[in-house]
Protein backbone atom coordinates (compact mmCIF):
# COMPACT_ATOMS: atom_id res chain seq x y z
CA UNK A 1 0.00 0.00 0.00
CA UNK A 2 1.21 3.71 -1.04
CA UNK A 3 2.53 5.60 2.08
CA UNK A 4 0.05 8.17 0.68
CA UNK A 5 -2.80 5.60 0.76
CA UNK A 6 -2.21 4.80 4.09
CA UNK A 7 -2.62 8.33 5.38
CA UNK A 8 -5.53 9.06 3.68
CA UNK A 9 -7.11 5.70 5.74
CA UNK A 10 -6.02 6.82 9.24
CA UNK A 11 -7.24 10.15 8.63
CA UNK A 12 -10.74 8.20 8.02
CA UNK A 13 -9.72 6.00 11.54
CA UNK A 14 -9.76 9.31 13.31
CA UNK A 15 -12.87 10.99 11.72
CA UNK A 16 -14.94 7.67 12.27
CA UNK A 17 -13.47 7.11 15.96
CA UNK A 18 -12.53 3.45 14.85
CA UNK A 19 -9.02 1.77 15.07
CA UNK A 20 -7.79 -1.25 12.31
CA UNK A 21 -5.40 -4.29 12.82
CA UNK A 22 -5.02 -4.00 9.17
CA UNK A 23 -5.39 -1.17 6.93
CA UNK A 24 -6.15 -3.46 4.11
CA UNK A 25 -9.67 -4.55 4.97
CA UNK A 26 -10.46 -1.38 5.18
CA UNK A 27 -9.29 -0.29 1.64
CA UNK A 28 -10.67 -2.89 0.55
CA UNK A 29 -14.04 -1.62 1.86
CA UNK A 30 -13.31 1.15 0.06
CA UNK A 31 -12.58 -0.86 -3.46
CA UNK A 32 -15.44 -0.08 -5.72
CA UNK A 33 -15.55 -2.62 -8.28
CA UNK A 34 -15.48 -0.39 -10.99
CA UNK A 35 -12.16 0.94 -9.38
CA UNK A 36 -11.13 -3.07 -9.05
CA UNK A 37 -11.76 -3.34 -12.92
CA UNK A 38 -9.63 -0.40 -14.47
CA UNK A 39 -6.68 -1.65 -11.88
CA UNK A 40 -6.35 -5.25 -11.49
CA UNK A 41 -3.40 -5.39 -9.17
CA UNK A 42 -6.00 -3.86 -6.16
CA UNK A 43 -7.37 -7.21 -6.24
CA UNK A 44 -10.69 -7.67 -4.81
CA UNK A 45 -13.75 -5.03 -4.44
CA UNK A 46 -15.72 -4.40 -1.81
CA UNK A 47 -19.15 -6.10 -2.93
CA UNK A 48 -18.03 -9.31 -0.49
CA UNK A 49 -17.65 -7.13 2.51
CA UNK A 50 -20.69 -5.41 1.65
CA UNK A 51 -22.66 -8.84 1.68
CA UNK A 52 -21.41 -9.60 5.16
CA UNK A 53 -21.31 -5.99 6.61
CA UNK A 54 -25.39 -5.97 5.95
CA UNK A 55 -25.87 -8.75 8.20
CA UNK A 56 -23.81 -7.17 11.04
CA UNK A 57 -26.12 -4.32 10.42
CA UNK A 58 -29.18 -6.13 10.41
CA UNK A 59 -28.27 -8.30 13.62
CA UNK A 60 -26.95 -4.98 15.62
CA UNK A 61 -29.84 -2.94 14.89
CA UNK A 62 -32.51 -6.11 15.54
CA UNK A 63 -31.07 -6.49 18.46
CA UNK A 64 -31.02 -3.28 20.11
CA UNK A 65 -34.94 -2.77 18.75
CA UNK A 66 -35.36 -6.07 20.61
CA UNK A 67 -33.78 -4.95 23.72
CA UNK A 68 -34.95 -0.66 24.16
CA UNK A 69 -38.63 -1.37 22.76
CA UNK A 70 -39.79 -4.51 24.71
CA UNK A 71 -43.53 -3.13 24.33
CA UNK A 72 -43.78 -3.09 20.30
CA UNK A 73 -44.66 -5.87 18.26
CA UNK A 74 -42.85 -7.75 15.42
CA UNK A 75 -44.51 -5.33 12.07
CA UNK A 76 -43.31 -2.08 14.21
CA UNK A 77 -39.64 -3.34 15.12
CA UNK A 78 -39.45 -4.11 11.29
CA UNK A 79 -40.86 -0.66 9.89
CA UNK A 80 -38.39 1.10 12.31
CA UNK A 81 -35.61 -1.15 11.16
CA UNK A 82 -36.52 -0.69 7.35
CA UNK A 83 -36.56 2.91 7.73
CA UNK A 84 -32.88 3.33 9.74
CA UNK A 85 -31.07 0.80 7.15
CA UNK A 86 -32.37 2.52 4.05
CA UNK A 87 -30.14 3.52 1.50
CA UNK A 88 -31.49 7.09 2.10
CA UNK A 89 -30.07 6.47 5.61
CA UNK A 90 -26.98 4.95 5.00
CA UNK A 91 -25.86 7.48 2.78
CA UNK A 92 -26.40 9.91 4.49
CA UNK A 93 -24.54 8.42 7.58
CA UNK A 94 -21.49 8.04 4.90
CA UNK A 95 -21.42 11.72 4.20
CA UNK A 96 -21.33 12.65 7.62
CA UNK A 97 -18.32 10.49 7.79
CA UNK A 98 -16.45 11.73 4.43
CA UNK A 99 -16.63 8.27 3.18
CA UNK A 100 -17.20 9.75 -0.49
CA UNK A 101 -13.57 11.46 0.00
CA UNK A 102 -12.03 7.90 0.33
CA UNK A 103 -13.54 5.65 -2.33
CA UNK A 104 -11.89 4.10 -4.76
CA UNK A 105 -13.50 4.20 -8.05
CA UNK A 106 -13.26 3.95 -11.56
CA UNK A 107 -12.66 6.72 -13.97
CA UNK A 108 -16.38 6.21 -15.81
CA UNK A 109 -17.93 5.77 -11.95
CA UNK A 110 -16.00 9.22 -11.34
CA UNK A 111 -17.47 11.13 -14.10
CA UNK A 112 -20.56 10.45 -13.42
CA UNK A 113 -20.56 11.51 -9.99
CA UNK A 114 -20.21 8.27 -8.89
CA UNK A 115 -18.81 9.38 -5.57
CA UNK A 116 -22.55 11.09 -4.33
CA UNK A 117 -24.45 8.15 -5.61
CA UNK A 118 -26.51 6.94 -2.65
CA UNK A 119 -26.07 3.55 -3.42
CA UNK A 120 -22.08 3.60 -3.84
CA UNK A 121 -22.39 5.46 -0.56
CA UNK A 122 -24.56 3.08 1.13
CA UNK A 123 -22.85 0.18 0.32
CA UNK A 124 -19.11 0.99 1.38
CA UNK A 125 -20.49 1.96 4.58
CA UNK A 126 -21.80 -1.88 4.71
CA UNK A 127 -18.55 -3.24 3.29
CA UNK A 128 -16.82 -0.42 6.05
CA UNK A 129 -19.08 -2.46 8.78
CA UNK A 130 -18.27 -5.84 7.57
CA UNK A 131 -14.19 -5.19 7.10
CA UNK A 132 -14.43 -3.93 10.73
CA UNK A 133 -16.48 -6.71 12.24
CA UNK A 134 -13.36 -9.32 10.54
CA UNK A 135 -10.29 -7.29 11.73
CA UNK A 136 -11.46 -6.73 15.32
CA UNK A 137 -14.39 -9.02 16.26
CA UNK A 138 -17.90 -8.53 16.86
CA UNK A 139 -18.20 -6.09 20.10
CA UNK A 140 -16.29 -3.16 18.69
CA UNK A 141 -18.40 -4.05 15.28
CA UNK A 142 -21.95 -3.43 17.56
CA UNK A 143 -20.20 -0.31 19.17
CA UNK A 144 -19.47 1.20 15.61
CA UNK A 145 -23.03 0.59 14.57
CA UNK A 146 -25.10 1.77 17.55
CA UNK A 147 -23.21 5.03 17.76
CA UNK A 148 -24.12 5.37 14.20
CA UNK A 149 -27.89 4.25 14.19
CA UNK A 150 -29.02 4.42 17.21
CA UNK A 151 -29.68 8.24 16.26
CA UNK A 152 -31.02 7.40 12.93
CA UNK A 153 -33.52 5.09 15.24
CA UNK A 154 -34.63 8.02 17.29
CA UNK A 155 -35.16 10.10 14.64
CA UNK A 156 -38.15 7.63 13.24
CA UNK A 157 -39.27 7.29 17.04
CA UNK A 158 -39.79 11.14 16.84
CA UNK A 159 -41.04 10.98 13.26
CA UNK A 160 -38.17 13.41 12.54
CA UNK A 161 -36.56 10.65 9.46
CA UNK A 162 -37.08 10.70 5.86
CA UNK A 163 -39.82 9.67 4.81
CA UNK A 164 -41.14 6.50 2.00
CA UNK A 165 -43.37 8.33 0.57
CA UNK A 166 -44.10 5.52 -2.15
CA UNK A 167 -45.60 3.83 0.76
CA UNK A 168 -47.48 6.78 2.78
CA UNK A 169 -49.09 7.42 -0.87
CA UNK A 170 -50.03 4.50 -1.20
CA UNK A 171 -52.02 3.87 2.31
CA UNK A 172 -53.05 7.02 1.95
CA UNK A 173 -55.37 6.13 -1.54
CA UNK A 174 -55.88 2.48 -0.01
CA UNK A 175 -57.90 4.03 2.40
CA UNK A 176 -59.65 6.71 1.32
CA UNK A 177 -59.77 6.05 -2.63
CA UNK A 178 -59.87 2.36 -2.71
CA UNK A 179 -57.53 2.50 -5.52
CA UNK A 180 -53.37 2.10 -5.98
CA UNK A 181 -51.12 4.96 -7.40
CA UNK A 182 -49.77 4.36 -10.68
CA UNK A 183 -46.53 5.64 -12.04
CA UNK A 184 -45.48 6.46 -15.55
CA UNK A 185 -41.80 7.67 -17.11
CA UNK A 186 -42.77 10.61 -18.80
CA UNK A 187 -39.13 11.58 -19.81
CA UNK A 188 -35.73 11.08 -19.65
CA UNK A 189 -32.66 13.01 -20.56
CA UNK A 190 -28.78 12.71 -20.12
CA UNK A 191 -26.52 10.22 -21.66
CA UNK A 192 -26.90 6.54 -20.27
CA UNK A 193 -23.97 6.79 -18.34
CA UNK A 194 -25.69 9.52 -15.72
CA UNK A 195 -29.51 9.41 -16.83
CA UNK A 196 -32.27 11.65 -15.26
CA UNK A 197 -35.87 10.02 -14.97
CA UNK A 198 -39.12 12.31 -14.86
CA UNK A 199 -41.94 10.23 -13.63
CA UNK A 200 -45.86 11.07 -12.95
CA UNK A 201 -47.99 9.47 -10.23
CA UNK A 202 -51.79 8.75 -11.55
CA UNK A 203 -54.03 8.82 -8.85
CA UNK A 204 -58.05 8.31 -9.02
CA UNK A 205 -57.54 9.97 -12.92
CA UNK A 206 -55.58 12.79 -11.59
CA UNK A 207 -51.84 13.08 -12.43
CA UNK A 208 -49.66 14.47 -10.18
CA UNK A 209 -45.72 15.18 -10.45
CA UNK A 210 -43.01 14.60 -12.88
CA UNK A 211 -41.13 13.79 -9.70
CA UNK A 212 -37.07 14.16 -10.79
CA UNK A 213 -34.38 11.30 -9.73
CA UNK A 214 -31.06 9.97 -10.92
CA UNK A 215 -32.75 6.36 -11.34
CA UNK A 216 -36.87 5.40 -11.58
CA UNK A 217 -36.80 4.61 -7.53
CA UNK A 218 -35.96 8.16 -6.75
CA UNK A 219 -38.01 9.54 -9.18
CA UNK A 220 -41.36 7.13 -8.03
CA UNK A 221 -40.58 8.80 -4.67
CA UNK A 222 -40.15 12.15 -5.85
CA UNK A 223 -43.84 12.06 -7.79
CA UNK A 224 -45.35 10.22 -4.37
CA UNK A 225 -43.97 13.09 -2.35
CA UNK A 226 -45.79 15.67 -4.84
CA UNK A 227 -48.80 13.64 -5.00
CA UNK A 228 -48.97 13.31 -1.56
CA UNK A 229 -48.16 16.62 -0.27
CA UNK A 230 -50.20 18.18 -2.45
CA UNK A 231 -53.13 15.62 -1.75
CA UNK A 232 -53.09 16.55 2.28
CA UNK A 233 -52.73 20.86 1.17
CA UNK A 234 -56.50 19.63 -0.63
CA UNK A 235 -57.47 17.74 2.39
CA UNK A 236 -56.39 19.77 5.16
CA UNK A 237 -53.32 19.46 6.86
CA UNK A 238 -54.27 18.74 10.31
CA UNK A 239 -56.62 15.97 8.84
CA UNK A 240 -54.67 14.66 6.90
CA UNK A 241 -51.90 14.25 8.93
CA UNK A 242 -53.85 12.26 11.58
CA UNK A 243 -55.52 10.26 8.27
CA UNK A 244 -59.32 11.03 9.28
CA UNK A 245 -62.00 10.52 6.84
CA UNK A 246 -64.84 12.96 6.23
CA UNK A 247 -68.71 12.03 7.48
CA UNK A 248 -69.73 8.48 7.25
CA UNK A 249 -66.14 7.69 6.49
CA UNK A 250 -66.61 9.77 2.80
CA UNK A 251 -62.78 10.22 1.34
CA UNK A 252 -61.89 13.83 1.30
CA UNK A 253 -59.49 13.34 -2.03
CA UNK A 254 -60.91 11.37 -4.34
CA UNK A 255 -60.80 13.38 -7.59
CA UNK A 256 -63.90 14.93 -8.55
CA UNK A 257 -65.23 15.68 -5.36
CA UNK A 258 -67.95 17.80 -4.55
CA UNK A 259 -67.73 20.99 -2.27
CA UNK A 260 -70.25 22.96 -0.92
CA UNK A 261 -73.94 22.20 -2.16
CA UNK A 262 -73.94 23.65 -5.87
CA UNK A 263 -70.39 24.06 -6.28
CA UNK A 264 -68.88 23.47 -9.55
CA UNK A 265 -68.03 19.29 -9.98
CA UNK A 266 -64.42 19.38 -11.53
CA UNK A 267 -63.94 16.66 -14.17
CA UNK A 268 -60.64 14.42 -13.81
CA UNK A 269 -58.66 15.75 -16.99
CA UNK A 270 -58.94 18.89 -15.33
CA UNK A 271 -57.94 18.51 -12.34
CA UNK A 272 -54.86 16.49 -14.14
CA UNK A 273 -53.95 19.39 -16.11
CA UNK A 274 -53.72 21.36 -12.50
CA UNK A 275 -52.12 19.08 -10.74
CA UNK A 276 -49.47 18.58 -13.57
CA UNK A 277 -47.18 21.29 -13.39
CA UNK A 278 -44.14 21.18 -15.43
CA UNK A 279 -40.76 21.57 -13.23
CA UNK A 280 -39.10 24.48 -14.11
CA UNK A 281 -35.57 22.13 -14.35
CA UNK A 282 -37.65 19.68 -17.01
CA UNK A 283 -36.68 19.88 -20.71
CA UNK A 284 -39.52 20.01 -23.50
CA UNK A 285 -39.30 17.08 -25.13
CA UNK A 286 -39.61 17.46 -29.14
CA UNK A 287 -42.95 16.00 -30.68
CA UNK A 288 -43.25 12.89 -30.97
CA UNK A 289 -44.22 11.60 -34.66
CA UNK A 290 -48.05 10.88 -33.99
CA UNK A 291 -48.53 14.73 -33.07
CA UNK A 292 -46.38 15.36 -36.21
CA UNK A 293 -48.77 13.77 -38.04
CA UNK A 294 -52.08 15.08 -36.56
CA UNK A 295 -50.24 18.90 -37.36
CA UNK A 296 -49.87 18.24 -40.72
CA UNK A 297 -53.16 16.95 -41.14
CA UNK A 298 -54.72 19.65 -39.46
CA UNK A 299 -52.60 22.21 -41.55
CA UNK A 300 -53.73 20.28 -44.71
CA UNK A 301 -56.84 21.41 -47.21
CA UNK A 302 -59.57 19.30 -46.17
CA UNK A 303 -60.09 18.44 -49.92
CA UNK A 304 -56.25 17.42 -50.50
CA UNK A 305 -56.76 15.18 -47.21
CA UNK A 306 -56.65 11.29 -47.25
CA UNK A 307 -59.65 9.01 -46.82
Amino acid sequence: MRPERKKELQLFERHAGIRFRELEALNQAFTHRSYAHEAAETGENNERLEFLGDSVLGMVVSEYLYQTLTDQAEGELARIKSFVVSEASLSEISKKLRVDNFILIGKGEEYSGGRSKKAILADALEAILGAYYLDSGFLPARKFVRELLVPEINKVLEDRHAKDYKTLLQEYVQKRMKTYPHYKVVQKTGPDHDRTFWIEVHVGGRSFGAGKGKNKKEAEQDAARLAYEGMHAEAGAPRAAAGASGPAGAPRAAAGASGPAGAHRERPQAAAQRDTRRPADMPRQPPGRQQVRQDLRESTPRSRRQP
